[in-house]
């Protein structure tokens, strides 16, 4: 059972410079309940460390200061 489940498993490998979006872990108040987000704005990713922790920074250059799970990005491709 675990090898048929492990072979539909697809493993993401993140880059530096690579452009993903962050998903949303937070329910806002205002929320649209199921029609709300479900990932945030456009990140590039600036450093992968071992284990899946990665920094994030803005499109316009500003880093983040907390490090991001790579379970909560998805790759963006233009």
């Amino acid at each position: 059972m675990a090898r048929a489940f492990n072979a539909k498993v697809h493993h993401r490998e993140f880059k530096p410079e690579d452009l993903v979006l962050r998903k949303v872990l937070h329910v806002a108040p205002d929320s649209r309940g199921k029609f709300a987000y479900k990932y945030d704005k456009l990140f590039v990713i600036r450093e992968v460390f071992s284990g899946g922790a990665i920094i994030l920074t803005d499109m316009d250059g500003t880093e983040n200061a907390l490090l991001v799970n790579a379970d909560t990005l998805r790759k963006y491709y233009p």
